[in-house]
This record gives structure tokens, C-alpha cells and sequence, in this order.
């Protein structure tokens, strides 16, 4: 072989490898280290993968939800179906519950966002929600967004989904 087929081959494996270094670089910087959630992410979540549905009394959060009675529907949705890998739920997964009575007398609907980046790390990052019908997120008597960490209902959010701590604090999957 001449110096300039050497030469030629070991600039294609030097172009080559640092082509793919640079591939494996964008991948990793497209996982989010936060997902922050505004008004239109949980916009159309009753056509997301719907996970389960129940009805009746649920044991596992004492009527936070549920109204916790016997006429109760729960519906479980999850965006694009997430699912934990090794042992924790990606950051960004979205995940509803409503929960309604057949008459809508009782019409509840929550949400969960895997926030990231240190938000909430007693619980894993997660993000609480109320939830509108259309969505968008609910708003207390003063106008505030009811949304948060530990802080969401005196920390009720936190202190329940405890209980799920083995699953990343989510208790339907």
C-alpha cells in the first residue's frame, strides 16, 4: 500500500469516528433533565393511552380523588404509555386521573408531571396537578395555579403517593 492509500483510509476512520461521536452526543442531549408543564400540556390527555379503569372504593389513597363511594369511575391515562426504566419514570411523563361519578355530581381530574431536575426530590421530582376538563391547569379563589411539590395541598400529594414510593410514586402502573 502507498503513503497516500494509508494516509486516505485513516482520514476516512478519523472522519467516521468523530461523525458518530457527534451522534452520540445529540442523543444524550435529548433527553430533558426538566419538563416543566404550562397550560396546554395536559390538553386532549382523554386521548392518551388509557392505562386502566376503575370503579368503586379505592383503597389505596382513602378518598383523596375518589369521593371514595361505591358509584366512583377512575380513569388512569398515560401519555405515550411511559413506563419506568430502571426503577424510574422518565422525566416529562404525563399522567391523569379522573375520577367522576356517573351523574358528574363528583368530577375530579388530577395530574402528575416527572418534573426533574431536584423539583421535588422526596417524591421523585413529580409535579401535582387540578386539572380543568379541557386540561388546562385549574386556578384557586385567589387565581393561583394549583400546581406543586411538597407545598400542593399541605403536602397531601407528597404524604400519600409515599405509599408508591417502591414505583416511583405512581400507583396504577
Amino acid at each position: 500500500m502507498s503513503k497516500l492509500t494509508i494516509l486516505t483510509v485513516l482520514g476516512f476512520l478519523f472522519v467516521s469516528a468523530s461523525l458518530f461521536q457527534s451522534c452520540d452526543k445529540d442523543d444524550d442531549s435529548s433527553t430533558p433533565t426538566e419538563f416543566i408543564a404550562d397550560n396546554t400540556t395536559f390538553a386532549g390527555f382523554d386521548t392518551w393511552h388509557l392505562h386502566t379503569t376503575k370503579e368503586g372504593v379505592d383503597p389505596a389513597n382513602g378518598g383523596l380523588h375518589d369521593n371514595n363511594d361505591s358509584t366512583v369511575v377512575r380513569k388512569i391515562y398515560i401519555k405515550d404509555d411511559a413506563s419506568r426504566v430502571n426503577g424510574a419514570y422518565p422525566v416529562g411523563t404525563l399522567i391523569v386521573k379522573h375520577a367522576y361519578s356517573p351523574d358528574f355530581a363528583f368530577n375530579q381530574i388530577t395530574g402528575m408531571v416527572k418534573r426533574g431536575n431536584g423539583f421535588n426530590p422526596t417524591t421523585g421530582d413529580w409535579e401535582w396537578f387540578m386539572l380543568m376538563p379541557d386540561g388546562a391547569i385549574a386556578t384557586d379563589a385567589n387565581g393561583m395555579a394549583m400546581r406543586g411539590g411538597a407545598a400542593m395541598m399541605g403536602g397531601a400529594c407528597n404524604s400519600c403517593h409515599n405509599g408508591a414510593s417502591a414505583k416511583d410514586f405512581v400507583f396504577s402502573k
